[in-house]
């Protein structure tokens, strides 16, 4: 008599809570730390901007450039595969059905212009909705010689039955698929834009005022919109909420937490 087996669960919590990540070793330069801010609009209305120019040139005879400190929000991918992917045990999932709900950053130090470090990941939550799965991936990166902590990445994630694929960044033909009308830009690339907005407007160009950044992705961005931030402060705390102009719709929402004011404020 045939059996038949039941298909494995698409979640097994202990397996994905219990799971250790291997470490994973990479190196940064000051090319990538340059082209990242570049990427993100540094210098971008003005070459010789003063609150921003120290995060691309060696400004006034500075030994090194200033790393903005969203940079860090790269260093999860090294993680994975390099498309924001990684394998976790006892969750089982299209890796193409994948979305980026939200980012928290801590900053425990400045962020060196280049350095040899070391990503530790593990599982910080894991969260049934019914049709989809949030997991919460925590990254924490330190210095390879010494240990020193750097900081630390906790990306949502939101694993479903049908939703974003990784090449909407990219391909046209799977954007369209998906009912854009052309690849969108990355949401960490938006949140770059809103905490440069925040470090020059609050923080007098000075990214080491930064204690720890947040933000909820709400919608897509299309590359070439124009992309306004509003923002209040509250103690030390800024909230911000990011818009598209063309289609006057949100897309980025909540706050970056600093060290002090600057009395320059």
């Amino acid at each position: 008599m045939a059996t038949s087996s039941k298909p494995a669960a698409a979640v097994d919590p202990e397996v994905a809570l219990a799971h250790k990540f291997p470490e994973v070793s990479f190196d940064y330069d000051e090319r990538d730390v340059a082209l990242y801010a570049l990427g993100i609009g540094a210098c971008g209305d003005d070459a010789v901007d003063g609150k921003e120019l120290h995060f691309v040139y060696h400004r006034d005879g500075q030994p090194h450039i200033k790393v903005l400190p969203t940079f860090v929000s790269l260093f999860p991918n090294k993680n994975g595969n390099g498309l924001g992917f990684i394998d976790v045990p006892g969750l089982n999932f299209d890796a193409s059905l994948l979305l980026h709900g939200q980012q928290y950053i801590e900053i425990y130090r400045p962020i060196p212009s280049c350095a040899s470090v070391v990503n530790k990941v593990k599982v910080a939550g894991l969260h049934d909705k019914g049709k989809a799965t949030i997991l919460e991936l925590e990254t924490t990166t330190s210095l390879k010689e010494s240990g020193e902590i750097l900081c630390m990445n906790r990306s949502a994630l939101l694993y479903r039955l049908s939703g974003d694929y990784n090449p909407l960044h990219s391909d046209p033909d799977i954007a369209q698929v998906a009912g854009f009308t052309r690849p969108i830009l990355h949401g960490l690339c938006t949140l770059g834009f809103a905490a440069r907005a925040v470090i020059k407007s609050f923080c007098n160009g000075e990214p080491a005022a930064v204690k720890s950044i947040f933000g909820r992705f709400l919608l897509h961005v299309y590359p070439g919109e124009t992309l306004s931030t509003e923002m209040w402060l509250d103690g030390q705390k800024v909230h911000y909420q990011t818009k598209v102009q063309e289609r006057n719709r949100a897309v980025l929402s909540g706050y970056v937490l600093l060290q002090h004011i600057p009395s320059s404020l």
